[in-house]
């Protein structure tokens, strides 16, 4: 695929509302499905499984599935996740930011 800038091609592989927050709870710990499902109460399971399955094709996550029965799937960052972490911690950093700011505005709008 060709794109006119940079930019593109990364928010081609993390664009959109929830493959950021998937890969920052990655970035604490592996996690199964059923695990991601509990702490992201708003996504619905096929979107869950869609964004899963698109970064696991992009090479951002792994998925590791156990042969047991239930089965059991395990998804982690590849390496390759790994090289996004500059990118998520100022996300978060910048996002922490605008809370703080967007609080502060309320609160002088309340005075």
């Amino acid at each position: 695929m060709a794109y006119n800038i940079p930019v593109e091609a990364t928010l081609d592989v993390i664009g959109g509302k929830w493959k950021v927050v998937i890969m920052c709870h990655l970035i604490k710990e592996e996690r199964r499905t059923s695990e991601l499902k509990k702490i992201m109460p708003t996504i619905t399971q096929k979107m869950l499984t869609q964004q899963l399955r698109e970064l696991e094709q992009d090479g951002v996550v792994n998925r590791k599935i156990f042969d047991q029965v239930p089965p059991k799937v395990i998804y982690s960052l590849t390496k390759y996740g790994w090289s996004l972490r500059p990118i998520l911690d100022a996300m978060c950093a910048w996002g922490e930011h605008h809370i703080e700011t967007v609080e502060d505005v309320e609160k002088n709008r309340e005075v």
